[in-house]
């Protein structure tokens, strides 16, 4: 007999989307965490990665005054950052998000869980048995094994948010998502110098080369050095900095080093043998339905190593708790849910769909349609006319493969194109609809309007003829 409807491991965002909605549809839920509710995202990743980003965008604000025509105002003092940041995450856990747990059986920093079989875990020397199983334990940040990595002491993003001070100079090792933002972050903030090293050819490797060269040109500006296409040979400490050597025999030294170079699962102590779940470096493997190769485990989120992306994992987490309690054959594919992405840089750069490169291998007819910040008067006169919306459309059907969007904004917009994407709708739709103006989602709609136009030459003939027969009758 079993004692629960779910078990479910990990509290991250796929965990809380299945424990939370589990419960409010009456079943009977044990979530087990060992650390705290919220996990990576809450607690050292997606939360307070905005607050601090929103603290260096309000101080870069200030600084730019003058050029804006206000004065000379100078910018605020960065004080007890990192005690506010932990304030405001200490607050959202108790006073928000513990409430959302009322109606399920909390096993909160008792230890690690481990699988006993398909249908049982033990926690201590407590075993909980359950109908189904959901592994949601997420993943950390993957330290490259570089020699004197390991003699060093690093910041990641499980660290970086628990500092005393502002680091005078920092390296950081990776530009995706995590590099770019704290990169710029910390340099609004006052770190005299900000460089980052990075293995691809480009900054942002997902998504259109041209928004990793824009934002390369916003760091210059802003005097954050960027090194692409470098491989590091070594780390070591050298006096009171940290040395990172490339292997274009550069040497690079600042006071802190941010790993922010990739992700591993959080698989270890779990013993998913005993359930028969397989896995691999590349995570645990699961079917269509998010199901394992145990028929009663689940694993949504960043454990099976499809998409790591915290709406992702939410994503993932609901439509693995409706796939359950549904006929196999009736279930949710998740691979049929684009997933859009946004790094939160200043501005912003937002992706979903198809990129060109995406196309071009796949040999996709399309047509790309841009249309640019600089070119719209209410970003002109917000001062916020640097980026675009692009968009890549079939040139005769209307379909549209991707969009990416640079630009203030663009995290907000990015919706509306995916779920353009997701729902097959057609270009022509975008434009019968009316956005609210003046608001940068309008630029949306000029994309649209732009693609029209350039059919425009086609129609000229069946407009002259439609002219000419009304000018014929009077």
């Amino acid at each position: 007999m079993f004692t629960y409807d779910l078990i479910v491991i990990g509290l991250g965002p796929a965990g809380m989307a299945v424990s939370i909605m589990g419960s409010e549809m009456g079943l009977n839920i044990c979530a087990i965490e060992k650390h705290k509710i919220g996990g990576e995202c809450m607690n050292v990743g997606c939360i307070p990665s905005k607050s601090l980003l929103r603290m260096a965008q309000i101080r870069h604000s200030v600084s730019l005054a003058p050029e804006m025509g206000l004065g000379k105002t100078p910018p605020p003092s960065v004080g007890d950052i990192f005690g506010k940041i932990q304030s405001f995450i200490e607050y959202i856990n108790s006073a928000k998000t513990t409430r959302m747990f009322d109606k399920v059986d909390l096993v909160l920093g008792k230890g690690e869980a481990v699988f006993v079989d398909g249908h049982t875990v033990a926690v201590g020397e407590k075993n909980y048995r359950a109908k189904y199983i959901f592994i949601c334990t997420g993943s950390r940040p993957a330290i490259p094994p570089v020699p004197g990595m390991d003699t060093v002491d690093i910041l990641t993003n499980e660290n970086v948010f628990a500092q005393d001070s502002i680091p005078g100079s920092l390296t950081i090792l990776g530009g995706g998502a995590i590099g770019c933002e704290m990169a710029q972050a910390f340099a609004r903030l006052g770190t005299r110098q900000v460089q980052i090293v990075h293995m691809d050819a480009n900054l942002l490797p997902v998504g259109d080369a041209d928004s990793g060269l824009f934002l390369e040109e916003v760091f210059k500006r802003e005097g954050i050095k960027v090194y692409n296409g470098r491989k590091l040979t070594r780390v070591a400490q050298e006096d009171a900095e940290i040395a990172v050597y490339t292997d274009q025999n550069e040497r690079l030294v600042s006071e802190r080093l941010l790993v922010a170079a990739g992700r591993r699962w959080n698989l270890a102590g779990l013993q998913l043998e005993n359930a028969g779940i397989e896995y691999s470096s590349r995570g645990i493997a699961v079917d269509r339905h998010l199901c394992t190769t145990c028929r009663s485990v689940y694993a949504p989120g960043d454990g099976n190593g499809n998409v790591l992306l915290s709406h992702a994992a939410m994503h993932q987490g609901m439509l693995a708790l409706m796939n359950c309690m549904m006929p196999r054959p009736l279930g949710f594919n998740y691979r049929n849910y684009v997933v859009p992405s946004t790094v939160f840089t200043d501005p912003p750069v937002s992706v979903v769909g198809m990129c060109e490169a995406d196309l071009q291998k796949a040999g996709r007819r399309y047509e790309v349609v841009k249309s640019n910040y600089g070119d719209y008067g209410a970003a002109i006169a917000e001062g916020i006319g640097e980026g675009w919306v692009k968009a890549f459309i079939h040139p005769v059907t209307g379909r549209i493969y991707g969009a990416g969007i640079v630009g203030a904004g663009s995290g907000e917009m990015i919706g509306e194109w995916a779920l353009a994407i997701q729902k097959k709708i057609r270009i022509w739709d975008i434009m019968f609809l009316q956005h609210s103006f003046p608001t940068m989602s309008f630029l949306t709609k000029r994309v649209a309007e732009i693609w029209m136009m350039n059919r425009m030459p086609g129609l000229q003939g069946f407009c002259r003829r439609i002219f000419g027969s009304v000018a014929g009758k009077s």
